[in-house]
């Protein structure tokens, strides 16, 4: 009596060419976008009301420099979160309307990301059948900043920007009466959306780390 035929089962190993790694250390990704996430809705929480900032009856033109350059600071400790906030909205208002720098910009982020921070350390970079080293990659970053953002319209923009946004909070700094703001005694001198920019930096650093120490 013959014996069934048996079928063929192709036993693929975990080293098989049909796997192949992601472009990017997705887990060091994910916590990188948590943090960050977190760090912002905590430093938008602390913002002030907007009735108190728009409030006209607070209005009132400052009598000389002095007593300017004192409101901007009074104001400015008071309503940091919403002057900064009010910056990015300026910034990204601007990278909107010139959409050739949004996406220079964009652009070099993800180099950054893609290419340096979050790549596997042990997937090499190729690139016409030659391989760059991290050296070589993180040269070639930071060149292609220098050039974006001092050779380029891009840098002009992000400064004029800046420029504008901070004129305006100058202008509502100088002309808001402080005299009915209260700060809290026990708050901090870094409270607020300054303490979010450092907990966002220090987030960034620490999700990038392990993914730069293997390369250094």
């Amino acid at each position: 009596m013959a014996s069934p035929a048996t079928l063929p089962i192709a036993n693929q190993s975990p080293g098989g060419g049909s796997q192949s790694q992601p472009p990017i250390a997705t887990p060091a990704f994910r916590v990188f976008l948590s943090r960050l996430s977190t760090s912002i809705r905590h430093g938008l929480s602390q913002r002030r009301p907007l009735y108190e900032l728009v409030d006209r009856t607070s209005m009132a033109r400052p009598e000389n420099l002095t007593d300017a350059v004192s409101r901007i600071r009074r104001n400015f400790s008071y309503f940091k979160v919403n002057y900064i906030a009010f910056l990015a909205v300026v910034l990204v208002l601007s990278l909107v309307t010139h959409p050739f720098s949004l996406l220079v910009l964009l652009s070099l982020l993800g180099a950054w990301l893609f290419l340096y921070l979050f790549r596997p350390s042990d997937q090499p970079l190729v690139v016409f059948g030659r391989t760059f080293s991290d050296r070589e990659i993180l040269g070639l970053l930071v060149v292609m900043t220098v050039v974006v953002v001092f050779l380029t319209t891009v840098g002009s923009l992000l400064i004029s920007s800046v420029m504008i946004g901070l004129a305006l909070v100058c202008t509502h700094g100088a002309f808001r009466v402080p005299e009915d703001l209260f700060l809290d005694d026990q708050e901090p001198a870094n409270a607020g959306f300054l303490s979010f920019l450092g907990n966002a930096a220090s987030s960034a650093a620490a999700a990038a780390a392990p993914a730069v120490a293997s390369r250094v």
